[in-house]
């Protein structure tokens, strides 16, 4: 276990985001061509198209419950690697799908197979860090990998447009073959053999009876999941805004670009921060923030069209810079408590935090046809449950304290 002195290197900072950026890879590069893959399974509602980007969530959540556990047992770098053997299979499923059933199919098996090196990336580094200095290095990993969903788009769009959807598939497949490799020749595995635990029936269960136990790490399991609900409403429905609502199908993957640079500067600006201020001081303010700028739309465009471009832009960004002092600190809050079984523990994490996602983006995606007030509105609704879930512990941690 490294302290506080210890400076990470930098491989592996840029390792852990790399195995976490496939996740985005491969989401974020099909956004532009969810139309013209819808045209090509033959489904023409973009509602229905949106499965292609809230199903592959599904499968990240039931995925971690499969791998997490198993790399208690097995070790990290044996899991990782049969993530990375389904993830190839599902990608040829999406490549050569005949329908949009088959489609959404694949995009769940790649996120089962995905869930593998994301998930067990939080292991490692949990493993290897604790406290604000683990929120620290999720700050500077998540910092990098937002590098892709900035490019991510763009890139998508020109393979698309000189070789056809399909060939983002395969340019997925590539580059999770470069991080495999990666990978297997620079990673040492990380669990320790008094952390081992032995494979059984019951691990899954043994480890949520002692993921229960800590009110912080169910607490703050659940406020990722509903902040991660009220974002993934934007991701699945950004291209239906920007490319029918504004009538930017050209600009959409710029504009993408320059709202996941605002998370990217907030999470680094949160590496740098979070040992001067604590990962749970800033969490707060940043969910107080959160909250604010998606009530304060709420109420200016309330019954109207939408704002102009720039203004949307405008608050979109700084609801995004917020996010980006969320999701970090969060996990780390969370996994904090838990190191003892922390490859079931980030499963149960990522888990139950993905699929309270789901049913928020699905209900509240629903609404988001002719304006995006909707996707402010829930923003606004799970930023506020997140708050009082915050306070709610906050107080009964200070009475504990108190008493103690």
């Amino acid at each position: 276990m490294q302290n506080a002195s210890t400076r990470p290197a930098f491989e592996f900072v840029a390792l852990m985001a790399a195995l976490m950026s496939i996740v985005a890879l491969a989401i974020d590069a099909i956004l532009p061509a969810i139309s013209t893959i819808g045209m090509a399974v033959n489904s023409l509602d973009a509602t229905d198209n949106q499965l292609l980007i809230t199903m592959i969530f599904l499968g990240l959540g039931l995925g971690q419950l499969f791998f997490g556990p198993l790399s208690d047992s097995f070790g990290r770098k044996p899991i990782v690697y049969l993530g990375f053997v389904l993830f190839v299979i599902a990608s040829m499923t999406c490549v050569l799908a005949p329908s949009l059933e088959v489609m959404v199919l694949g995009r769940i098996l790649q996120g089962m197979g995905l869930s593998a090196p994301r998930s067990i990336a939080i292991s490692i580094i949990r493993d290897t860090y604790k406290g604000d200095y683990m929120a620290r290095i999720m700050s500077f990993v998540t910092a990098f990998f937002i590098l892709v969903p900035v490019v991510a788009p763009t890139i998508g769009k020109w393979v698309m447009d000189a070789f056809g959807w399909e060939a983002i598939f395969y340019m997925q497949l590539l580059f999770g073959f470069i991080i495999g490799i990666w990978f297997w020749r620079r990673q040492p595995e990380t669990l320790k053999s008094e952390y081992q635990i032995p494979f059984s029936k019951t691990i899954f269960i043994d480890g949520l009876k002692e993921f229960l136990r800590y009110r912080e790490t169910v607490a703050f399991t659940f406020c990722s999941g509903f902040i991660t609900g009220a974002f993934l409403v934007f991701l699945s429905s950004s291209s239906h805004v920007f490319e029918s609502q504004y009538g930017m199908p050209d600009e959409f993957p710029y504009i993408f670009a320059g709202l996941a640079i605002s998370i990217g500067a907030a999470t680094f600006l949160n590496g740098t921060l979070v040992l001067r201020f604590g990962m749970r001081r800033l969490a707060f303010r940043a969910l107080s923030g959160f909250c604010f700028i998606a009530f304060l739309y709420v109420l200016l465009f309330w019954g109207q069209s939408n704002p102009s471009l720039p203004i949307l832009i405008a608050f979109l960004s700084v609801q995004f810079f917020c996010l980006g002092f969320l999701w970090g600190n969060f996990r780390s809050i969370a996994m904090e408590p838990i190191g003892h079984i922390a490859g079931v523990g980030a499963a149960i994490n990522g888990c139950v935090s993905t699929l309270l996602a789901i049913p928020i983006a699905s209900y509240v995606g629903s609404f988001v046809d002719d304006t995006i007030w909707p996707l402010f509105a829930g923003l606004a609704v799970c930023g506020f449950i997140s708050l009082g879930i915050f306070v709610m512990v906050r107080r009964k941690t200070n009475v504990t304290s108190r008493v103690v």
